[in-house]
């Protein structure tokens, strides 16, 4: 086993297991993608969880630790595309305040737009 540093992600160990965290909260977000795009409608438990797992590995990224691998830029935009066409299209049905709304939209175009940054520097 190595170990680089005393903090809690400096050993081999550490990154295998933040690397299988990270597999999961991809996998999550992958197969929600491909799944029927109703669950990704704004009050569906994907149409939540996927932009919470978004902001997770947005986090674990800027924290630079071993073992946090992303996909390409261009899967994560094609995840944007997939689910803000979704998330317009159905966020009306819901009758949101205006403001709501807009804000929202900015910051999930933000979650994914940060994520895939941070997938272009790894």
């Amino acid at each position: 086993m190595g170990t680089w540093g005393s903090g809690n992600f400096d050993s081999d160990t550490a990154a295998d297991h933040l690397s299988e965290l990270v597999e999961r909260l991809l996998g999550e977000v992958e197969a929600a993608m491909a799944g029927d795009p109703a669950g990704l409608e704004p009050d569906e438990y994907w149409g939540v969880a996927v932009p919470c797992n978004l902001e997770l590995l947005c986090l674990l990224a800027e924290r630079g630790h071993v073992g946090v691998n992303l996909p390409e830029p261009a899967t994560i935009t094609g995840w944007q595309e997939t689910f803000l066409a979704v998330w317009d299209a159905t966020i009306d049905g819901l009758e949101p305040k205006p403001d709501y709304r807009q804000e929202r939209r900015k910051v999930l175009v933000a979650t994914f737009d940060r994520l895939a940054a941070l997938a272009s520097g790894q």
